[in-house]
């Protein structure tokens, strides 16, 4: 280890035990490194000044306590008694003193969330975790080395591909384990945050909460170490409330999870066109789970009429219980749907 590498990995054990260690820390990690106290305080003061750490008093009564600025790395084998809670408990709400409720919440839901899915559904070894805290935003890193997300659910759903897991994925409720798992963890993860991002063995997906776009790109992360690591980042002054993204997707006058956001180009394969009658199959699978689909056609600017036919003439008529609506239809679309639309009424 050559002596940068060196001087980082003592900063990073100087915050990583500065909660056991407030008043002794410069001699722990003078005795753990067998270095000199003043080589410690070297690191101290460069942590101090950059915001890592802060302190109170002076001279033997020199108290340590962490900075506005907090991060934490952990490593851990999955096994049955591996309790997401725990690891928050005891490792990282720390991490979240004096940053507001409503933050701190949200990064609680989809920790724990994405680390049980981890727990029950990777198969894997090993998990990483990953939170940092800098003086705007909050990420949080979930990385596993199991079969990987989509793969699985390809598997388990008898889907045709990858992206076909991640567009039902992107509606949710969807689950391979129904009997313990309701689907609506991943769903509801990725609106929550800021950003969120799914990497699985060379496939992405990706939610700007920003914008609510949803998108699919292929990745270099195709190492067969990770299967899936989940990314997450909110602002420490976004205003979002967890309980109302929950209700935004909840119809009137319930309470539960009854609404859906399909981003129909999700359902497009490279430069490919929406024509058929089986791609507009795929776009309808599960969504009788639902009683209110928006079909969000951004980016999309042409669909067939058999395309369209399908879905707001055929199914429409064949589930009347269900409401479909479009959104943010270019005008060629907009006419498309229009002309299917029509054609129901007349039926």
């Amino acid at each position: 280890m050559d002596n940068k590498a060196r001087g980082e990995q003592i900063r990073t054990d100087i915050v990583s035990a500065l909660r056991s260690h407030p008043i002794d820390i410069t001699n722990y990690i003078a005795n753990s490194y067998a270095i000199t106290p003043q080589a410690v305080n070297s690191h101290i003061q460069k942590l101090e000044k950059e915001g890592w750490i802060q302190s109170t008093g002076s001279g033997k009564g020199k108290r340590y306590y962490p900075g506005d600025l907090r991060a934490n790395k952990l490593l851990f084998a999955i096994t049955a008694d591996l309790a997401e809670d725990e690891i928050w408990r005891m490792e990282l709400a720390y991490i979240f003193d004096d940053v507001p409720q409503n933050v701190r919440d949200i990064c609680h839901y989809g920790f724990t969330e994405m680390v049980n899915n981890v727990i029950d559904h990777s198969g894997g070894q090993y998990i990483y975790l990953s939170v940092t805290r800098d003086r705007e935003k909050i990420t949080l890193l979930v990385v596993d080395d199991g079969e990987g997300i989509f793969h699985k659910i390809k598997r388990l759903c008898a889907l045709s591909d990858e992206r076909q897991a991640l567009l039902e994925l992107s509606k949710g409720k969807l689950t391979t384990d129904p009997d313990n798992h309701t689907g609506e963890g991943i769903f509801f993860t990725s609106r929550v945050f800021d950003e969120f991002e799914i990497d699985s063995k060379g496939v992405r997906f990706s939610h700007d909460g920003q914008y609510e776009f949803d998108s699919i790109d292929e990745t270099e992360v195709k190492l067969e170490e990770i299967g899936t690591a989940v990314y997450m980042m909110i602002s420490r002054a976004a205003d979002r409330e967890l309980q109302m993204v929950f209700d935004a997707y909840a119809g009137p006058d319930e309470y539960h999870f009854n609404k859906t956001v399909i981003p129909v180009r999700l359902a497009q394969y490279g430069d490919e066109k929406l024509m058929s009658r089986s791609q507009a199959k795929r776009l309808l699978a599960r969504i009788e789970r639902f009683q209110y689909v928006i079909f969000d056609f951004a980016d999309v600017t042409l669909i067939g009429q058999a395309f369209a036919d399908e879905i707001f003439r055929v199914y429409a008529n064949n589930h009347p219980e269900i409401q479909l609506t479009p959104r943010n239809m270019a005008p060629d679309v907009e006419n498309m749907v229009k002309r299917a639309v029509a054609a129901r009424g007349a039926a």
